[in-house]
């Protein structure tokens, strides 16, 4: 192997510096991942509200959110029939008015 490295590799190059950039590479890739990921936890850990200001912090939006659903629905409903209103044209009591 040793006699492959040399006859195939330019005589400037030696293998022991081909194999130390990658893996430098590979090391600083790695500790910066590292850091990424302690700066996640770190803000994970601490989280912007306390539980008592956590709970029930968007009932307000939720409630404004749900008034303007039913807004839109009561917009798109059709208007109350009555029942007066679908049996008045069966009406045969009354008495036709006569100009």
């Amino acid at each position: 192997m040793f006699l492959t490295a040399l006859l195939l590799l330019r005589p400037h190059r030696r293998p022991a510096v081909d194999w130390e950039a990658p893996a430098a590479a590979a090391k600083q890739h790695m500790i910066r991942r590292l850091e990424i990921e302690a700066e996640n936890h770190y803000c994970l850990s601490r989280p912007f509200l306390t539980a008592e200001q956590e709970r029930g912090h968007a009932a307000a939006r939720r409630a404004a959110a749900f008034e303007g659903l039913k807004a839109a629905q009561a917009a798109q409903f059709s208007a109350h029939r009555r029942l007066e209103d679908q049996l008045d044209p069966l009406n045969v009591t009354r008495r036709w008015s006569w100009p």
